[in-house]
């Protein structure tokens, strides 16, 4: 078991009077607490792990797991989806292409061979999770 630095119990401290003053007045008992306390309380995971941040803040570990991983995936809103749309040439029987789909985890590469582009079309939206 490691021990606690000074340092670390002043950062921890701090933020956990903050919190405990936002306990004390707010409107009301189920009130939400404020974004910027999560985000204070994100920072310190990052610097003294999930459980010591969890147990010196007094807050519940799933929850601040909950705020460290949405902190953690990339905005959806207002970011460009990287598509671009290619001038199709008429593809012969023997043509293929390869589809690279790079994520956030992984990256799917796709070798089709002999596919008509109407195939291809609906295999991109049944990738995309759109109707086809």
């Amino acid at each position: 078991m490691g021990t606690t630095t000074p340092e670390r119990s002043v950062r921890i401290e701090g933020v956990r009077r903050r919190l405990e003053r936002w306990r004390r007045t707010r409107p009301h008992p189920r009130a939400p607490i404020p974004e910027a306390i999560w985000t204070a309380a994100v920072a310190l995971v990052r610097q003294h792990g999930l459980y010591g941040t969890a147990r010196g803040l007094r807050l519940d570990y799933a929850a601040l797991k909950q705020h460290v991983e949405a902190a953690d995936r990339p905005e959806r809103a207002g970011t460009p989806s990287g598509f671009i749309e290619l001038a199709a040439r008429h593809p012969s029987v023997g043509d293929g292409c390869v589809i690279e789909i790079q994520g956030p985890r992984a990256t799917v590469r796709l070798q089709l061979t002999s596919m008509a582009l109407a195939d291809l079309a609906h295999l991109s939206r049944m990738l995309a999770g759109a109707d086809a």
